[in-house]
């Protein structure tokens, strides 16, 4: 688990930079990250994309986005079993929670939680 937790830190560490260079900040105070291990991403992969691209669109609160898949570093500190990233930025606390109840995050939930075995998420609030 140590690994996930550092990969994590890596991750949104490198997508951030001081505040001299605000375009390479994250857009919005709240980071939320959600790693998804599918049951058969080959298989139910191209649903799964649909599906979260579709909510992520809709959705209010919604700041910015990332979806990505493992990079396949081999690295001891890499966890690459992963199947997705999810990379999810709010203005602030109050809109992600706001977004953890809007009724398209709460379709997706219930329209993919059959495709995935496990689900790890993080959450951040920017330092910067």
């Amino acid at each position: 688990m140590r690994p996930l937790l550092l990969s994590i830190a890596v991750l949104l560490l490198a997508s951030c930079t001081s505040p001299s260079d605000s375009s390479r900040v994250i857009d919005g105070d709240f980071v939320h990250v959600v790693l998804f291990w599918l049951h058969d991403k080959d298989r139910d992969g191209a649903a799964f994309e649909t599906s979260v691209k579709s909510f992520i669109e809709s959705s209010e609160y919604v700041q910015s986005m990332h979806l990505g898949s493992p990079a396949m570093t081999p690295r001891e500190v890499v966890d690459n079993s992963y199947s997705y990233c999810l990379i999810v930025s709010f203005a602030d606390k109050a809109a992600h929670d706001a977004y953890q109840a809007e009724q398209v995050h709460l379709d997706f939930i219930e329209e993919s939680k059959d495709l995935w075995s496990r689900v790890q998420i993080f959450d951040s609030l920017n330092e910067w």
